[in-house]
């Protein structure tokens, strides 16, 4: 997977080695909930976990299946360990989940990776409102049950899109930050912003290998350049900011030789070289699908190319902004964005107020949301051009 990306070797491997003691140490006497457990970060986080015995590892994901595979996951790779691995089926949001941890929400460190985090979940104000739901909301409500069960660390997870957000996922989880600063005040808190996680769940990465299986075109934008970890190195660094990160610290991978900028469309090309495909570039998504039919059968597999043009897309990506405190000495390939407790509190009460006002009536609209969240960053960068990804191949 590395070479698809441009890298021969982890990012992260000499600052694991450093820590590996102390880590061990901690996760091998320490209890542990870990919510959206089973998706990509998420079972890279529980693997990493898992491996270093832990007296207590829970998981809960909304994804049966998910859960399913991660157990036959763990259980062919690392076997068992001494400590209490159970999985659970449920949605945090629901009151399933709100009578488990009554019943067991004795954990010291709370990791959570759940969110919906495409860009293409912005286009009907439904999906829209879930994503509020799901990356706000649920936060602070779990925050807030770790709070009263005496939780040590909250961990959750945000994004690069956080930094400067051009889509409303990025600002999603940027508003979550917000959330997440006000709570700093009762629980020590530390967050995660990084690159895109290859071949995860959902991707465009994971969708070549789909359409590989499915003898289907391979598209993509020839213009895009992103970040790339793969999934080992998302677990590591979210656990590696759970454990070491102090109070309203975010740790992100430092930008280096190691971790440089590629398009989709390069990842393609490799990508059908590795499995012995020569790439065919198409004209358009018709020729693409008229020449799957034959071409494969000469080692060749059709391509369509073209340049971005729906919302939300980000013409580069940052892990920071200007205007925030970096610690670039304390780790190697890791940076960390210290930041002071500051919140505005009744912009965070107000952006509560409305979503329930809204959510009482049923009734909102996209417009309104973009609106909300232009209220909460006065400097986001809206990008609607009125197509999405769901109307493209």
């Amino acid at each position: 997977m590395l070479s698809l990306i441009g890298r021969s070797s982890e990012l992260f491997t000499e600052d694991i080695l450093k820590s590996e003691v102390f880590l061990s140490s901690i996760v091998n006497e320490s209890r542990f909930l870990v919510l959206g457990g089973a998706g990509s970060i998420g079972q890279a986080t529980v693997k990493e976990i898992f491996k270093r015995n832990p007296q207590k590892l829970h998981v809960v994901d909304i994804s049966e299946n998910n859960l399913v595979e991660l157990v036959r996951d763990i259980r062919s790779s690392f076997g068992y360990i001494d400590g209490d691995f159970q999985t659970f089926a449920l949605d945090i949001g629901s009151v399933e989940y709100d009578a488990f941890i009554e019943a067991d929400g004795n954990f010291d460190f709370v990791l959570n990776l759940s969110a919906l985090k495409h860009v293409r979940s912005e286009k009907d104000p439904f999906t829209l409102m879930r994503m509020i739901d799901v990356n706000i909301f649920n936060t602070e409500k779990t925050i807030n049950q770790s709070i009263a069960k005496g939780v040590k660390k909250y961990f959750c997870v945000s994004t690069d899109k956080a930094a400067n957000p051009v889509n409303m996922m990025g600002a999603s989880k940027r508003i979550m930050e917000m959330f997440l600063m006000r709570k700093s005040k009762e629980i020590s808190i530390s967050t995660a912003r990084f690159a895109n996680v290859a071949f995860s769940d959902g991707s465009l990465l994971h969708g070549f290998n789909q359409r590989i299986q499915k003898k289907q075109p391979i598209v993509a934008p020839n213009d895009i350049k992103r970040y790339f970890v793969i999934p080992k190195e998302s677990g590591e660094l979210c656990l590696m900011s759970c454990i070491f990160g102090d109070n309203r610290d975010i740790f992100f991978p430092k930008l280096n030789e190691d971790l440089h900028l590629i398009t989709f469309a390069d990842i393609a090309v490799k990508y059908l070289n590795e499995l012995g495909y020569e790439p065919y570039f198409c004209e358009s998504e018709e020729e693409a699908r008229e020449l799957i039919k034959a071409l494969p059968q000469e080692k060749k597999w059709p391509c369509y190319f073209t340049n971005s043009d729906t919302t939300g897309e980000k013409d580069f990506e940052e892990f920071f902004t200007s205007s925030e405190i970096l610690d670039m000495e304390k780790f190697e390939n890791l940076g960390i964005i210290k930041n002071e407790l500051y919140f505005e509190n009744d912009k965070l009460n107000n952006f509560t107020a409305i979503i329930s006002k809204y959510k009482t009536e049923k009734k909102w609209s996209k417009e309104q949301l973009v609106d909300l969240f232009h209220q909460m960053i006065p400097d986001f960068g809206h990008k609607e051009t009125g197509k999405y990804l769901d109307a493209k191949m």
